[in-house]
């Protein structure tokens, strides 16, 4: 490894900024693109995963962590496929802990939490190694539903995860559900519902509903994603809010994608992803590295040997950490305006990309990271 840079000077002197005045702060980390789970709207059910010598190790993962940290990266979010489908997922977390980041953060499907890891359970060694948060996928409340949309995995380990997370003391913990019409819509309700009982129970949890995204399938054709499939976040808000009055959450947050809304009667918080009827593309502050060190400008980007942090790593005699801080710089300066696509418009009309949003024809939801 060569390392002919110092980057908190040299690299440290660009900014991660694009081309439409986007500061990039956040990234997101696929751990690896393995997955115990099937999810219909992460991959095909006969999904085939990189080959772990293809994955980025433990030192060039953190490595990159830290160049970006140097660059202004100040939070990071592991995710996967599932991120502790990697049998290091904890000493990862260990080390980019001592980098400085404001927080690191996980998601997960849930269902390792409770496994042993050196005589304590996943949960409290994440806890342990320095994770600040949790964020944990469950798409339906009926066993029967899970098992429909995620195709593998059971309903009763994931809650028993959950449990274990609030007890280490991951809390709130906010819990990911992809609403799909015809399929766990008609469980909005029940979805609030939790979310206050968890409140009054205290083990506060709180559920960010996600407009299902065309990213589950590669290739031209997708059989699963159609726009009559999207359940619009204006309603799902419409709808919790006739049952128990919502107001703008006193926590909502610049850069995150969420619109969170607080409970009137004080019992909790639910948010709202709209990243079909009205993305977040305006105000856009984080980059992607896939599990095998590619990075990903956008979920709908496709694989770019320019950004191939792996190979440059790889490549005979190494790379300077200089290098690296320039493929971020030069993914960045890439960017285009929403959906990887030179689309200004939509800023101001958003809504008409349901339709017209790209299928992913390179890499599927579990391969980006979510």
């Amino acid at each position: 490894m060569r390392t002919t840079m110092d980057p908190e000077t040299k690299a440290a002197r660009a900014s991660l900024t694009d081309g439409f005045g986007r500061e990039h702060t956040d990234m997101r980390i696929s751990l690896t693109d393995k997955c115990n789970f099937r999810c219909v709207y992460c991959m095909r059910e006969d999904q085939r995963f990189n080959l772990t010598r293809l994955e980025l190790d433990t030192p060039e993962l953190v490595r990159v962590a830290r160049i970006a940290h140097n660059l202004g990266i100040r939070t990071i979010r592991l995710t996967g496929g599932e991120p502790l489908m990697r049998k290091d997922a904890i000493d990862v977390v260990r080390q980019l802990s001592t980098i400085g980041f404001d927080d690191i953060s996980m998601t997960t499907n849930g269902s390792l939490l409770t496994r042993k890891v050196g005589g304590i359970t996943a949960a409290q060694a994440l806890r342990e190694a320095g994770l600040n948060r949790l964020n944990i996928s469950c798409d339906s409340l009926q066993p029967d539903k899970f098992a429909k949309i995620r195709r593998r995995g059971d309903f009763d380990v994931v809650m028993a995860g959950i449990a274990e997370a609030h007890r280490v003391g991951f809390s709130p913990i906010k819990m990911n559900t992809v609403v799909i019409r015809g399929q766990n819509e008609d469980e909005i309700l029940d979805f609030a519902n939790y979310v206050r009982e968890s409140w009054e129970a205290g083990t506060p949890i709180s559920v960010r509903f996600i407009e299902f995204m065309p990213l589950g399938e590669t290739g031209e054709k997708q059989e699963n994603w159609t726009k009559d499939k999207v359940v619009r976040s204006a309603d799902i808000v419409k709808m919790i809010g006739d049952q128990w009055p919502l107001k703008i959450s006193s926590s909502q947050k610049d850069h995150a994608p969420a619109s969170r809304w607080a409970f009137q009667d004080g019992k909790g918080e639910i948010g709202v992803i709209p990243t079909m009827t009205n993305p977040f593309c305006a105000n856009c502050n984080r980059l992607r590295i896939t599990g095998d060190g590619f990075v990903m400008r956008c979920l709908f980007s496709r694989k770019d040997s320019k950004y191939a942090l792996r190979n440059l790593m790889r490549r005979d005699g190494g790379c300077t950490d200089e290098e690296i801080a320039q493929a971020f710089l030069a993914a960045v300066a890439s960017k285009r305006a929403g959906q990887d696509r030179d689309t200004p418009d939509i800023f101001e009309n958003p809504g008409k990309y349901v339709g017209g949003s790209q299928a992913v024809h390179q890499v599927s939801m579990s391969q980006i990271g979510g």
